[in-house]
């Protein structure tokens, strides 16, 4: 027992004692890695002079040269480097490392003098211009990484042509025509890397906020498209970089070039109309349909033209505030038209949509509306997706009308089906004004802070939007009994009861002076008084917001629709100009201004194409 007892003890006694030996580095190569990682470049530079004095390994030499350059000891490090080039030679990389010491020191021109010398000593092999390139980079001296790309690019046999690395040196220099150039060139030698060369253009914009680089691309772009006409990849990248921009007019443009070029029946036309009616550009979107039906009936996207072409004009009609009696009845006859010619189907049911939508909305018939809505959503073959976009324009009728309960139901019934998808997620979006139309501010709000997290951006947008009016304006007012008559007027405004509208907007005016709804009352005010074909008046309550309320969230819409007003109904450019401006410099991040900024250049008579 006792014996068990020593045998057990001495046991324990010496895993205790071997334990710290253990944790230990156990190897100089270890310990070196230790040293050099603390900082402790003294040790570290002994440990790793033994190991390469034994071994003559390249990463030990890099290692010790970093040690005695750290430690500031040039002589050694000078010594160290040309004992290797009286054993190698004139080694690229080792007079590359001549060039590290002397720029260490302080003796730039040496340094200079060094780093050139190996550009000329590098073979043609690609493992060495990669090498020596890294080398370069690593001591931050990008201007000879730059020269050795170049060199491989002469000297070495081969189809790759560093474009990628070069653009990239480029750009860290602020040479950005020398990185768009090699990109372009890239795309010459392989246009299949067109994809990534715009994912990258993309990254590099986005991160340069002056806005410097998306002219020197338009720019670039536009002599290259001239330049090589036959190389149609730079037209496809000149139409990707518009459609970023949001300038759908160019981007047309090139699409078009494209359709004609490769006979493309207008598909690729199509597609881009299709992202400026996305876009609220609606007028870009009907030159693009335009184009495809002027192909006539045997193009295989005639009926697609036609049928989005008015939907874009329906939608325009409702985004401009104001609409004339000729515009509303000139609209009406082409959907006529376009029923007769093409009929009714599930194909064209679209058309009966758009116009019941005008019916309804705009000439108030609404048993019309209606008949045309039930009709399209019995037809035989509608694919689901259309029959819930009918639902849904059956539903705003009935807010129309206040039929509240048989609205919420329609839009219920979407929402179900389509859970998760943007369809649903508009029916729910719908839902949630209902509520705050009706006043049920806390449901409506918890549905809106749901779709803020929309797949949709416009969706996402419409939420916060409404769920920011609604926490802004009752978070101090515990009655809510403001926004209850502003949720009222709106509703009433949305119904075409514009007087009883106005009324409740005078209403919290003088009930509640000085409420924070009060600039959303100035707009609401504005917005019906331009539906009326007030311009002037609608321009007058329009300036009390951007005066009274500069830093709001209605700020940017109202100069926008300042803008607007000046422009196309009270046709003064200059004073259309001035509010133009004023939205891009004191908001730069709005939604309206890159339409600012265009409508802004056509004033000012720049060429923009």
């Amino acid at each position: 027992m006792r014996n068990n007892f020593l045998l057990s003890f001495c046991l324990i006694f010496g895993m205790a004692l071997a334990i710290p030996v253990l944790a230990q580095p156990n190897t100089d190569p270890q310990l070196a890695q230790q040293y050099y990682q603390n900082g402790e470049y003294e040790k570290a530079a002994a440990l790793y002079e033994k190991l390469y004095s034994k071994s003559n390994n390249q990463g030990y030499y890099d290692l010790y040269l970093n040690c005695l350059v750290m430690l500031k000891d040039y002589d050694a490090a000078e010594k160290l480097v040309r004992k290797a080039i009286k054993r190698e030679g004139e080694d690229a990389m080792l007079l590359a490392d001549l060039g590290y010491i002397y720029s260490a020191s302080g003796d730039h021109e040496k340094a200079k003098q060094y780093y050139a010398n190996a550009v000329k000593a590098m073979p043609a092999d690609p493992n060495m211009a990669a090498r020596l390139a890294n080398s370069f980079i690593t001591r931050r001296q990008n201007g000879f990484a730059i020269d050795t790309y170049l060199k491989a690019r002469r000297t070495i046999n081969q189809q790759y042509n560093y474009g990628f690395e070069l653009a990239n040196l480029y750009a860290s220099q602020g040479d950005i025509p020398a990185m768009l150039e090699e990109y372009y060139d890239l795309l010459i030698i392989n246009p299949g890397y067109l994809q990534t060369v715009q994912n990258t253009l993309m990254t590099r914009v986005a991160q340069e906020p002056e806005g410097k680089y998306k002219e020197m691309l338009r720019t670039s772009l536009l002599r290259r498209v001239q330049k090589y006409p036959d190389q149609p990849v730079f037209s496809e990248m000149l139409t990707w970089f518009m459609i970023q921009q949001k300038d759908f007019d160019m981007a047309l443009l090139q699409a078009k070039a494209l359709d004609k070029r490769f006979n493309e029946d207008g598909q690729r036309v199509i597609q881009i109309a299709s992202m400026a009616v996305s876009n609220a550009d609606y007028d870009a979107a009907i030159n693009g349909y335009q184009y495809v039906i002027e192909k006539g009936a045997r193009s295989p996207y005639y009926i697609t033209a036609r049928l989005e072409m008015l939907n874009a004009i329906n939608a325009q009609l409702d985004a401009s505030g104001f609409a004339s009696a000729a515009s509303i009845q000139a609209l009406k006859s082409n959907y006529t038209k376009a029923l007769a010619e093409l009929g009714k189907s599930a194909v064209t049911a679209p058309l009966l949509k758009g116009l019941a939508h005008l019916d309804a909305f705009y000439l108030n018939d609404i048993s019309s509306a209606t008949a045309l809505l039930n009709e399209a959503i019995a037809l035989p073959g509608l694919r689901p997706q259309v029959q819930a976009q009918l639902k849904l324009e059956l539903g705003d009728i009935y807010v129309l009308t206040g039929e509240v309960w048989e609205a919420t139901l329609l839009y219920g019934q979407v929402d179900k089906a389509f859970k998760n998808d943007p369809l649903g997620q508009e029916a729910k979006l719908r839902n949630a004004k209902l509520s705050y139309y009706t006043g049920d501010f806390e449901w409506a709000k918890g549905q809106l802070d749901v779709l803020k997290s929309a797949t949709s951006q416009l969706i996402s947008n419409d939420a916060m939007a409404l769920s920011l009016l609604i926490a802004d304006n009752t978070a101090l007012d515990t009655s809510t009994v403001a926004m209850m008559m502003y949720a009222r007027a709106d509703l009433l405004e949305y119904q075409n009861h514009d007087t009883l509208a106005l009324a409740a907007l005078d209403s919290i005016l003088v009930t509640y002076p000085r409420h924070s709804l009060t600039d959303e009352v100035y707009y609401k005010k504005a917005t019906i008084a331009k539906k009326k074909g007030r311009f002037q008046d609608a321009a007058d309550l329009l300036q009390k917001v951007v005066n009274e309320y500069p830093s709001d969230i209605l700020a940017d819409d109202a100069l926008f629709q300042l803008g607007d007003i000046y422009e196309f109904h009270l046709k003064d450019t200059v004073k259309a100009m001035d509010y133009y401006e004023q939205l891009m410099l004191k908001h730069p991040g709005s939604s309206f201004t890159v339409e600012a900024r265009k409508r802004y250049r056509a004033l000012r008579g720049d060429i923009l194409n």
